[in-house]
């Protein structure tokens, strides 16, 4: 009876929070996008990257609850629209006291810039930088600016670049466990920790390599932007550590102060009556909200590993992201037969993934081709394995100089844990019907001489593959593509150089390149097609409830006579309109 009890309670209490929590939530964030406030005459935008961000805004519309997120195409195209906006005059940027993905910081500053160029002013504020992950590439950040302060006190410690790996083959050998792995080849070194107990001789220059070139690339513009030699600012940085007081005198940065003298700095710089605002509350309210007619270019977003299927956003609230095929391949075909798009920017930030769901991508890239429709890749963080192998047969490929690209190979494999599971008293056996393969991947011993045999022949295919739509894309005889491939990692000015880009520059160089491609000039209007899901699809995929019953439950507030409920609901019903493609004319006031 008391089990009864207690699992009764818990079904009363997960009913609760289902008919109250659900519609409110609903309900407040229909209440945080309605009516957002008027941007001041004289706005300086408060932009702060010390929280992570993602290339793109996620799928799921809860992903970001709880956490402070931003992305940075969500960055880039509003400082973009605050450059043609008179109100806005200016732009202070706090910097994180870490490292920065590069590829993001290239976007960023390249945004930063061209909003200087037009004439307005970019003060960032740092409360220190440590040793990091790619902290060179936040100082460079930094230095875009009009004027780079440092809190008092404060270290600059931007002196390299340095990377660390957990090999883990002794502790395998220790324990009877057995990585099972194939490569293809000696510079797909993903699973190298797992094999050796140290950098092989590939893993070592591939490496120190794209770093390298990371590093140096990072520097160049930094030197630029701080109008210095770049030898001489590489020795000042790597003289370091620094306290804040010292990087002034060696100008390495332009003024020490609090965030507060900052502020006052840049908003006596912004005008008389000068006002900071947020750039997420600027962000939200700046968003063109009904579409333009005309000539268009579809903008398609992939980011994370490239997975087969579809979303089915089973958790709405992980903030994990992946690109599926069917989505991305839709969004594709979508764009193809919408008569308004002339080309397409396909975003891509992704490592890599299945082979069979990046061919899916691929021919969906094919076909727009097969349109008249160019295709741009423009490269975010990575664009690695499968997610060269989607770019490789685009009509022009577009990377940052930091972007992470080509890794053209494969790698496949298992774990044995049999002789492990032994030493404690656990044995493995197996039993399969049919051919030998059928048990090649069990964790109970290592493949037989056939199977191996038999996998090898399958990796060797699933490259060759690979070669033939670099080839194929690129122009470039298959036997370069092999001196190129081998799995090895290159940054995007290193790929230029070997043909595997066409040129080096972020997001907006791409829409230029697709403009030039398809004959467009002037203000060419940018069209979403990438699938968003609704908060209502999120939660009947979560909660196993159709839509239609959320909405009634969103809609239990309404019944109830609560006029301010009534008007948010009002408000929810346009904006879902809107994101359905609707013209709204004129919102209905809310009462």
């Amino acid at each position: 009876m008391k089990q009864f009890l207690t699992t009764m309670a818990g079904v009363f209490a997960g009913l609760v929070l289902f008919l109250v929590g659900v519609p409110f939530l609903l309900i407040v964030m229909a209440a945080g996008a309605a009516k957002p406030a008027p941007t001041p005459s004289h706005a300086v935008l408060a932009l702060d990257l010390r929280d992570p961000l993602t290339d793109q805004d996620p799928v799921n519309p809860f992903a970001s609850i709880g956490r402070r997120s931003m992305s940075v195409m969500s960055v880039i195209e509003t400082l973009e629209r605050a450059r043609k906006d008179g109100k806005v005059k200016a732009v202070l940027v706090r910097l994180p006291e870490g490292g920065m993905t590069p590829a993001s910081a290239d976007e960023i500053r390249l945004a930063l810039k061209k909003f200087r160029a037009a004439g307005k002013a970019v003060y960032a504020h740092s409360q220190g930088l440590y040793p990091s992950g790619m902290v060179a590439s936040t100082y460079m950040l930094g230095s875009a600016a009009d004027e780079f302060w440092m809190q008092p006190g404060a270290s600059l410690q931007v002196t390299g670049v340095a990377s660390e790996d957990l090999f883990l083959k002794r502790f395998f050998d220790k324990y009877g466990v057995k990585a099972d792995y194939e490569q293809r080849y000696e510079f797909k070194n993903a699973v190298n920790p797992y094999l050796y107990s140290d950098y092989t001789p590939a893993h070592r220059e591939a490496q120190l390599s794209w770093m390298g070139s990371i590093y140096g690339a990072t520097l160049l513009n930094a030197a630029g932007d701080r109008k210095q030699q770049p030898q001489a600012l590489r020795a000042s940085l790597e003289g370091g550590p620094y306290q804040a007081e010292d990087a002034l005198k060696l100008k390495l940065i332009d003024k020490v102060g609090q965030v507060k003298d900052a502020e006052t700095a840049i908003l006596a710089k912004a005008g008389k009556g000068a006002e900071l605002v947020e750039f997420e509350k600027y962000m939200r309210a700046s968003r063109e909200r009904v579409p333009r007619p005309g000539p268009a270019i579809a903008i398609v977003e992939g980011e994370g590993a490239i997975m087969t299927g579809r979303d089915g956003t089973a958790n709405p609230f992980s903030s994990s992201s992946a690109m599926y095929s069917d989505d991305i391949s839709e969004a594709l075909y979508d764009a193809i037969e919408d008569k308004d798009v002339k080309a397409i920017v396909f975003r891509v930030s992704s490592p890599g993934g299945s082979d069979t769901a990046s061919e899916q991508i691929l021919a969906a890239v094919r076909a727009a081709k097969a349109a008249k429709k160019p295709v741009v890749v423009s490269m975010g963080a990575y664009a690695a394995s499968g997610g060269y192998w989607i770019s490789s047969e685009a009509s022009a490929i577009v990377a940052q100089p930091t972007t992470l690209t080509g890794s053209i190979g494969v790698f496949g494999g298992k774990f044995v844990l049999g002789p492990a599971l032994e030493r404690f008293g656990v044995d493995v056996r197996q039993l399969s019907v049919g051919g030998d393969y059928a048990g090649a991947f069990g964790t109970g011993s290592e493949m037989n001489q056939a199977q191996r045999a038999a996998f090898a022949g399958w990796m060797d295919r699933i490259y060759d593959n690979f070669v033939a739509r670099v080839s194929e894309g690129r122009k470039l005889p298959a036997e370069r593509v092999r001196e190129i491939a081998k799995g090895r990692v290159w940054t995007g000015v290193q790929a230029r150089e070997l043909g595997l880009v066409d040129e080096v520059g972020g997001f907006y160089q791409a829409v230029d390149k697709a403009k030039a491609l398809a004959g467009l000039s002037g203000d060419v209007r940018l069209k979403r097609m990438t699938t968003q899901v609704s908060p209502f699809q999120a939660l009947e995929s979560a909660f196993g409830v159709s839509a239609t019953s959320i909405r009634t439950l969103a809609a239990a507030a309404w019944l109830m006579g609560d006029p301010r409920a009534q008007g948010v609901l009002d408000q929810m019903a346009q904006e879902r309109l809107r994101s359905s493609g609707a013209t709204v004319l004129a919102p209905t006031p809310v009462r």
